[in-house]
């Protein structure tokens, strides 16, 4: 059972626990969260609800950190990119984020390489997946989103 001011995540999304409401919709306990990236978005779910978790610790995060340039990816698959996509965003697996992320990179740099333009696709999939890893990764690791960008791509420029 989490706690109010706990950071959980519900369908990758980080939220705050505010309260809980006891007997709140039939009988049951509800957490009420609120998104940390739109404030104005508040989730009622039931406190048994398998669709929340916590938020990864610190040191999960700093592993995961350790591990993204080793995370193998394929950009071969031009045709079926999007349902790539799709199905590695089904998963809570934050390592599949961090695949989207390089893959969707590297295709637009490709892209810009050959003076073609950007997809759409990848660069509205990029944007979002960096956004969902990032916010989780700053809540871990106790930083601002700004910091924790920053302090993610110096310790991977580190490894280079």
């Amino acid at each position: 059972m989490y706690n109010i001011g706990d950071y959980v995540v519900y369908k990758r999304e980080v939220c705050e626990i505010v309260d809980i409401k006891e007997k709140y919709i039939k009988d049951k306990d509800y957490y009420r969260m609120r998104n940390i990236r739109d404030k104005s978005l508040v989730i009622n779910i039931p406190i048994d609800s398998d669709l929340i978790r916590s938020v990864m610790s610190k040191g999960e995060a700093l592993d995961i950190i350790d591990k993204i340039v080793d995370i193998d990816i394929d950009v071969s698959n031009e045709q079926n990119i999007e349902n790539i996509y799709k199905e590695l965003m089904k998963t809570e697996k934050i390592e599949d984020l961090i695949k989207i992320i390089k893959i969707s990179y590297k295709r637009c740099e490709d892209r810009v390489k050959q003076g073609k333009k950007i997809s759409e696709k990848d660069d509205n999939y990029f944007k979002k997946c960096e956004e969902i890893f990032y916010t989780e990764m700053s809540v871990a690791l106790n930083m601002s989103y700004d910091d924790t960008v920053n302090y993610i791509k110096t310790r991977i420029e580190s490894y280079n």
